[in-house]
This record gives structure tokens, sequence and C-alpha cells, in this order.
């Protein structure tokens, strides 16, 4: 008869449950703070293109700073959208940040410059384009067979050469700036860069998680001391202003502007995907197709919005793809509080006008990590095609992200085609999308039902080989 010791302790290991990181809540602190670095990222290129469409039309600066609050107000608004999602129907709920896209600033600046239609048609355009674009988005979605690993490794990597050069721009003082390319600009630049690598190196835990936000507040500290931060108009700017739809009039509705902003939006849906699936790659959450089809809509969604609160057509933000990459911190909850920031930005114009005073020489050196970040993380991506067994890979790589070059290397290459497919043209993003798929169903051919990754194809072809030996 065997007895059983009652003190005999028996301790059962402890699963622990996995973690999604996506889904993962911090502390309020630490989502503010890393919430307001991702705002300080993308500040410089929100309000951009309500300054040039203001002052290309020769707006007064009270209406061009109601511009940017609403476009601020309608970003915050609708990267919650993105990021809280509705439903089963729109959001891909991932660490996204939405704002107004620069590939609709040329066709916008052309509709505006007509005297019978104005702003009211750009955006009566932005409105009727939205619904338009959401529509289409199912028929989009089901592009993603044409989305391979060679081909979504090229558009990340041409997403990452692409805003490079925004990043190279703003180390040399803003395009734009006569002083572009000052020694003062560059090396403030370079500290600011040096000092995020010192707090990634010797930073542990949080601290090393925002390295790109305190390197912009030692940029700034260093700009302020030269003098090169001014506040000018602080003073006059309200401590609170609603933003009002239709402010500028009721929208006119005119049949070619909406077209072209139509084609505008369904070019910013193929980079809109690139950044999905760029991001479902860092993150660890690949995006599919649903996903995809989930945040599409939130971009036609928003850019319906924009629309109603005098704002511009929106989409993913590709800046902050990179810093999500940096900092290794995925929560969507982060750009939820993004999101917050820039809807309490939007309607506090004082605090949104203390932002907008970082110089752009700040953020250059803390867009070359970020942006680069993007680049490698395309780099990574084409390393996982199958390169040894089909040569084809190669000449796809090699000929689309030349192609996808020619926009950032040379201004001028299309300047003597037709003014009417411009803005298709100067998109290497686009550019680098068309070849890549073109070539990848040249060579490759086309496969909807499933994809075969590189372990599966390299199987298959020693097997083949083993077969023939056998033979």
């Amino acid at each position: 008869m065997s007895v059983i010791n009652p003190n005999l302790k028996i301790e059962h290991s402890k699963i622990e449950p996995v973690v999604d990181e996506v889904e993962r809540r911090l502390p309020i602190a630490q989502l503010f703070t890393l919430g307001l670095q991702h705002v300080l990222v993308m500040y410089a290129g929100a309000v951009a293109v309500p300054l040039v469409i203001g002052g290309s039309l020769g707006l007064p600066k009270e209406q061009i700073a109601f511009l940017i609050s609403s476009d601020l107000f309608c970003c915050g608004v609708v990267t919650l959208l993105q990021c809280l999602g509705i439903g089963r129907f729109a959001g891909i709920r991932l660490p996204v940040i939405m704002s107004v896209t620069f590939a609709a600033v040329t066709p916008m600046l052309a509709i505006g410059a007509d005297p019978s239609i104005g702003l009211t048609g750009i955006f009566g355009a932005t409105i009727a384009s939205g619904i338009i674009a959401t529509l289409l988005v199912p028929v989009i979605g089901r592009l993603m067979p044409l989305f391979p690993t060679v081909v979504t490794g090229v558009v990340i990597t041409s997403i990452g050469i692409s805003i490079m050069q925004v990043g190279i721009d703003w180390a040399a003082g803003g395009k734009g700036n006569p002083d572009y390319g000052s020694p003062i600009y560059i090396g403030t630049s370079l500290l600011v860069l040096v000092f995020i690598l010192l707090v990634t190196r010797f930073a542990k835990g949080f601290l090393c998680n925002i390295s790109v936000l305190l390197g912009i507040l030692f940029g700034f500290a260093i700009a302020f001391m030269m003098g090169k931060v001014s506040f000018a108009g602080l003073g006059n700017a309200a401590w609170f202003a609603p933003i009002k739809p239709f402010a500028f009039g009721w929208p006119t509705f005119e049949p070619v502007s909406i077209i072209t902003l139509t084609v505008i939006m369904l070019i910013t849906f193929i980079e809109s995907m690139g950044m999905f699936l760029a991001l479902g790659d860092i993150v660890g959450r690949p995006a599919k197709q649903q996903d995809i089809i989930r945040g599409l809509r939130v971009d036609g969604i928003g850019t319906v919005i924009g629309g109603l609160f005098n704002s511009f057509p929106h989409t993913s933000f590709s800046q902050n793809v990179g810093l999500v990459s940096v900092t290794g911190v995925s929560s969507r909850w982060v750009c939820v509080m993004s999101g917050g920031i820039l809807i309490v930005f939007g309607l506090i114009p004082k605090m949104a006008l203390i932002v907008a005073s970082i110089p752009q020489f700040v953020l250059g050196g803390a867009g070359i990590v970020m942006f680069g970040m993007v680049l490698a993380t395309g780099i990574r991506i084409l390393s996982r095609a199958n390169y040894s067994t089909n040569r084809y890979n190669l000449y796809i790589v090699a000929i689309s992200l030349g192609i996808g070059m020619i926009p950032t290397v040379s201004h001028d290459f299309f300047s003597q085609l037709p003014a009417a497919i411009q803005p298709l043209l100067h998109s290497g993003i686009l550019l680098a999308t068309v070849c890549a798929v073109s070539l990848n169903l040249y060579f490759n051919g086309y496969h909807p039902d499933n994809e075969i990754d590189d372990t599966e194809v390299k199987k298959i072809t020693l097997a083949k080989a083993i077969k023939e030996k056998t033979v």
C-alpha cells in the first residue's frame, strides 16, 4: 500500500500568456509621452499642406491658421477611427497616424486657382472623392495577391527612399528656406542624430523608447539658444476655437475636380497598402486582406471627414511607421493618445502654434533615423525573397527600385510630359509599385489562391533536383 506524503509540495509550471504588443496598454504617463513623440514627428508634414494651399491661394493669415487647426483636428479624429476601428467595417487597429496626403497638393492647387471653383471646389472634390474611394475599397483590397514578398519589399523600400528625401530636406532647413543647407542647420541636425544614438545605446527602458522625442527637445533647446525659434503670433492666438464644418461656405462639386482627386485617392490607396504591409511586419502582426480593406476604408472615410471640416484628403503617414520601428513600441493605444493630442491641438490654436515653432532642421536628425528604419525594413523583407532559384526576382527589384528613384533623383525627368499625368509620375512609390507588380506578373505569373514562400520554393526545387538525379 502506497502512502502519500501530505507534506509533499507539487509546483505546477505557470504558462505565461502571450501578450499581443499591439494591444498592450501602457501607463497613462508613458502613453502621453510616446503619443506626443508621434505628434511631433508628423506635425511639420501635417501643417505643410494647409500652409501651401492657403499661401498659394492668397488667403489671409487668420484663414490659414484656421485651415491648420481644422487639419490637426481632422487628423486626430481619423487617427482615432483607424486605431480604434468601427466594428468589422473600418480601422486596421495598428499603431497608425493619419494625416493629409502630399500627393493631392498639386491637383488641389489647380482646382483652387480656378476662380469659378476656388477653395470650396477643393472641399467638394475632397468629399466626393472620399465617398467614391470608400465604395471602391473592396476592389482595391482584392489586389493583395499581387503583392508577394518581392513586390512588398520593393514597395516598402521605395517608401523609405522617397521619405528619406523629406528627412534630408529637414536637416538642411526645409524646402523654400533661403538659408537652405546652412552649416548651422546641418550641424544641429547632426547633433540631434548623435544625441538620439547616445540615448538609444546607453538609456534603458522607457527613456530608450522616447529617444526621438528627447532628441527633438535637445535640438529645440539648441535652436532656442541660437535664436532660431520664433513664437510670432503666439500672443494673438486663441486658447480655444471650435472647428465648424463648411466654415468657408457650401462645397462646390465640379466633375473634373472630383475625378482628379479620386485618381489621387486610388494612388494613395496603393501607398497606404504598402504602409500597412510594412507596419504589420514591424509589429509582428502581418496585415491580411480584410485588415487592408478596413484600413483603406478609414482613408476614404477620413477624406470625407476632411472635406466636411475644411481639410483635405487623408492617408496613413509613413514617417510614423519609421518611429514605431525605432522605438519598438507597437501598442496602438499610443497612437490613440496621439489622436487625442491632435484634437486638442486643433481646438487650442495657442498650443498648436507652440509645436509649430519647432524648426525643421531640428527634426532633420530624427527624420534620418526614422525614415532610414523604414528603408531598412524594406531591405529586410527583400532579403526573404528567393534569388537563388529564381533569378527573375533580381530583375524585379533592380528595375523597380531604379524607376521608383526617378522622381527623387531627377525632378525634371517627366517635365515634358502632359501636365494631366504629372501627379502620377511624381510619386516614386507609385512608379515602383506599378513596375514591381507588372514585372512580377510577367516573370512569375499570378497566384491568387496562395503564395508559396521562399522556404517552400527551396523544398520543391530540392525535391525536383533529387528526383531528376534518381531518374
